[in-house]
Formats: C-alpha cells, sequence, structure tokens
C-alpha cells in the first residue's frame, strides 16, 4: 500500500498559507464560516481548473469519489454543490484577488532572467484586455450592449516569463484606455499598447515617472515632424523621426518631443508607425518591442483554452470574479511549480499531467518529469508554443 503524499498535496506545498490566512483575515472571510472554510474553497475551485470540471455538481460528485484522500489534501469541510455555489456567491472575492498578488510576487522573481525576444536590460510589459462573452439573461448586472453581456480582464503582463502583475476585472463597456490610471509606471521600464491605449494626458504620466511607452500611432493624429534619423532599410525600418504633437489639446496633454518609428513587416505587408518617448534605443529595437506586445494575446488565447474562465459556476459578480482570480491563482501556482522543479515541460503539459494524476500518491518529480519525453503531450502548432522556453 503506497502511504505517499497525493500529488495535489505536493502542489499545494508551494503556496504560502500564512499569506492566504492573512488575506483571509483582512476581509474576515471565515467570520462564523465554521462548515465550509476559504481554504476548502479555494482547494474545491482549484481542484475544478486543474481537472476542468464542467459545473458544480460535477466538482461535488468526483471530489465526493475521492472522499477518502480529500482529509490529507487539506480539506476540512463538507464538499457540497449548494455549500460551495453559496460561497463563490458572498464570500468576498477579494481575498482570492490579493492572493493571487501574492503569488505573483514569488513568481516574477523566478522568471526574471528568462528570455523575451529583444534585447533589453529594462523590464518590458505588455498591456491588453480581453473581453469574455456572457449571457444577459443569468448575467445581468454585466450588460455591454443591448442584447450581449461581457466582462472585461485588462491585464499587464510581465514578458519575463508571462507572468500577469496587474489586472482588473470589469463591465465589458469599460474603455481600455480607463485602465491607465490604475497603472503606477516603474521607473526605466518599458510598456507596449496597441492604438487604443492613445491618450497624450495618461501617456504624459509615463514620462514623468522616467517610464518608457511603445504604443503603434493612429492615422488621425497631428504630427509635425522637427529631425529626420538615419535608418537601414533593409532591416525593415522605413524612417525614425522626432515628432511634436500640433493639435492644441494634444499639445497641452503631451508638451515634450515624441519619437515616430516607421515600420515594414515584410511576413504580413503592413507598415506600422510607432511611437515612443524613447530616443535611445536602435529603431529596429522599438519595433520588435511593439512585436512583444503580441505575447499578452497569446496569454489570453492560452488561459481561455486550458482555464476555466468562459463557462462560470455562478452568476452573480463576486462568483464570476472569484472564479477568474483563483484561475489566475492556479496559472501563476503551476508557474512556479516549474520553475522550483527545473521542468522542461511547459504549462499545457504540466496541466495536462496534473489533471489525471492529481489525488495518485506518487513523487511530484516522478509524474511531472514523465512529461518531458512523452510525445504525445507534446503541444500542436496552435497550443501556444511560447510557454516552452
Amino acid at each position: 500500500m503506497n502511504s505517499g503524499r497525493t500529488v495535489f498535496s505536493q502542489v499545494l506545498d508551494h503556496l504560502p498559507w500564512y499569506e492566504f490566512q492573512k488575506c483571509v483575515a483582512r476581509y474576515r472571510g471565515d467570520y462564523q464560516q465554521k462548515n465550509f472554510s476559504c481554504w476548502d474553497q479555494f482547494l474545491a475551485m482549484s481542484f475544478a481548473q486543474l481537472t476542468y470540471r464542467e459545473s458544480l455538481r460535477d466538482i461535488e460528485a468526483c471530489l465526493r469519489s475521492m472522499s477518502g484522500k480529500l482529509y490529507h489534501v487539506g480539506f476540512r469541510g463538507r464538499v457540497a454543490r449548494t455549500t460551495l455555489a453559496d460561497t463563490n456567491e458572498s464570500r468576498d472575492w477579494r481575498i482570492y484577488a490579493d492572493f493571487a498578488q501574492v503569488l505573483i510576487r514569488i513568481a516574477r522573481p523566478l522568471y526574471a532572467r528568462d528570455p523575451i525576444g529583444v534585447e533589453l536590460d529594462q523590464s518590458l510589459y505588455a498591456l491588453d484586455s480581453t473581453t469574455i462573452d456572457l449571457c444577459l439573461s443569468l448575467f445581468a448586472w454585466a450588460r455591454f450592449r443591448k442584447h450581449k453581456a461581457a466582462v472585461k480582464m485588462h491585464t499587464l503582463l510581465d514578458l519575463h516569463g508571462n507572468i500577469p502583475t496587474f489586472i482588473r476585472i470589469t463591465e465589458g463597456r469599460v474603455h481600455d484606455v480607463n485602465i491607465l490610471d490604475e497603472i503606477l509606471p516603474e521607473a526605466g521600464a518599458f510598456y507596449v499598447m496597441d492604438r487604443g491605449y492613445i491618450d497624450f494626458e495618461r501617456l504624459y504620466v509615463f514620462t514623468l515617472c522616467t517610464a518608457f511607452f511603445v504604443v503603434r500611432t493612429k492615422e488621425n493624429i497631428l504630427l509635425q515632424r522637427r529631425y529626420s534619423h538615419p535608418v537601414d532599410p533593409s532591416t525593415g525600418v522605413r524612417s525614425d523621426h522626432t515628432v511634436i504633437l500640433t493639435a492644441i489639446d494634444s499639445a497641452k496633454a503631451y508638451p515634450d518631443p515624441l519619437r515616430r518609428v516607421s515600420y515594414f513587416d515584410a511576413e504580413t505587408r503592413q507598415r506600422l508607425k510607432f511611437l515612443t518617448n524613447n530616443f535611445v534605443l536602435p529603431a529596429l529595437t522599438i519595433a520588435q518591442i511593439y512585436k512583444c506586445r503580441w505575447q499578452v494575446e497569446l496569454f489570453f488565447k492560452w488561459i481561455k483554452q486550458h482555464l476555466r474562465i468562459k463557462a462560470f459556476y455562478g452568476t452573480s459578480e463576486n462568483a464570476v470574479k472569484t472564479q477568474i482570480w483563483i484561475a489566475v491563482s492556479v496559472y501563476v501556482l503551476v508557474a512556479i511549480v516549474r520553475k522550483r522543479l527545473g521542468l522542461e515541460a511547459s504549462l499545457y503539459q504540466i496541466l495536462q499531467v496534473l489533471s489525471v494524476t492529481l489525488f495518485e500518491k506518487t513523487p511530484i518529480l516522478r509524474a511531472l518529469q514523465a512529461s518531458d519525453s512523452e510525445s504525445d503531450l507534446l503541444d500542436v502548432g496552435n497550443q501556444l508554443i511560447l510557454f516552452d522556453f
């Protein structure tokens, strides 16, 4: 008889229990809750993420089939779908949002030396959002359009390891540019954004904080060229200009010069123009930095494919945010496990192995290292090989 610990229990060893309790105490999450604690809720929802459960009934049935092992994993309360539904509806989602930030602070140093696809000594962040469609009749609080409901997941992604450093979940009608008000720029870091984030008053905050931005410009922005700099057309760079804004409101909001780089992408046959407040890096590097923005799009695609953030177990705003934040926590936890154990497998491969071995009593390294050599677990072309480092 194998008396070892389950894989699930070994994965949970990488969670900072004391920090979790601090988050619970901050919002009094366990106040007058004796039968089903915040930890029980987190374990049940994490189990659902790792094993791709479809519903609360599915979660209940699967966990009850493992009833003999639940106590040793950490469950103390009885898992019932009604109890889980009630806690998702009523227990403060900020508990899990704060805990996700704790895990992010642990994960980022582990990936600080990972390559980002461009020669850059400074930190590089990509900012974007993804829309998660909802049924209006069930999620009336998230009205987006006349016959549609949605929430937006605004994310600032650290491209060293693709770790989300800032996440804000809003109604679908909140414009992307408003999120710039909630971001405190890091001095010396680069922020890459699409043209939906062009607001010169907000972008000037980056300059005042000695941070740099690279954003794709719009055709209707009025600019006047002040200086032209030499370029090498063979690299794809077509022009490199120092410019100033000429529209009265724009010039008042951003009085300093800007740099406009024009680049021809041979693969897509598109000519792209970027604005930045950095005048030191080569023009080609500015274009390469913007190209890295695509990684945040791949991040959104990846979590929608491999985590449960498109179909929800509850319909209230609290339940939706709780589920998304626990999904983010699971993503970051798996990233931490991968780095601490020195695994070569991608996050996708690790999740696939965990989904079928979670309650097996085997050393976690034996279970996960096997995935490095299993050809049947290799990602197909559209499964984000981005996460294979």
